[in-house]
C-alpha cells in the first residue's frame, strides 16, 4: 500500500562520560527533512538530552491512534478541539531473557467544540474503533491500553 523511509546517521565519537565506550547519539532524517537527535535510553549508556528509540516508539502508537480518533470523530460529526496524551512504555524482561516494550499506556484528553459533542460512551467506541485501525499499534506485540480521561 505504501513505503516509508527514514535514515539513521551515526559516527563515532568517544562517550560523554565514559572514556571505555562510545557515543550511542545518532541522528534520524525523516521524509520532511525534519532532524531527530537519538540516542539510547539513559539506562543504557544514552544521552538524556536526545530521544531514544522506546520513546520514538510510543510517540507512534500515540500519534497514531490519535490520528484516527482525529479522523472517526470528524466522520461521526464531532469536531476536537484539543487533544493531548502522555504514553507510557513499559520496558521489561520477557521470557526469552530479552528486554521488551511490553505494555503501551495511552492517556488521552480530549476536548470538543461545536454544537454535537459525544457523551462518554460515545467517546470509548470512537477510542475502540481508532485502536483497532491504528496500523502502528497492530504491528507491535506489546498490549497497548486506552486510559481515556
Amino acid at each position: 500500500m505504501s513505503v516509508h523511509e527514514a535514515a539513521i546517521s551515526w559516527q563515532y565519537a568517544p562517550h560523554e562520560s565514559e572514556a571505555d565506550t562510545y557515543s550511542r547519539n545518532h541522528i534520524v532524517t525523516l521524509n520532511g527533512r525534519q532532524e531527530v537527535d537519538v540516542s539510547a535510553s539513559v539506562e543504557f549508556k544514552g544521552d538524556a538530552n536526545c530521544a531514544d528509540p522506546e520513546q520514538m516508539l510510543i510517540s507512534a502508537v500515540s500519534s497514531c491512534h490519535m490520528l484516527f480518533f482525529l479522523a472517526i470523530a470528524e466522520m461521526q460529526g464531532y469536531q476536537v478541539e484539543s487533544y493531548r496524551d502522555d504514553p507510557k512504555g513499559y520496558l521489561e524482561r520477557n521470557d526469552k531473557k530479552g528486554m521488551e516494550m511490553t505494555r503501551i499506556e495511552l492517556s488521552p484528553r480530549i476536548t470538543f467544540g461545536g454544537d454535537k459533542v459525544p457523551d462518554q460512551e460515545a467517546i470509548s467506541k470512537i477510542h475502540s474503533k481508532a485502536h483497532k485501525s491504528c496500523f502502528i499499534r497492530n504491528s507491535v506485540t506489546a498490549d497497548v491500553t486506552v486510559n481515556a480521561l
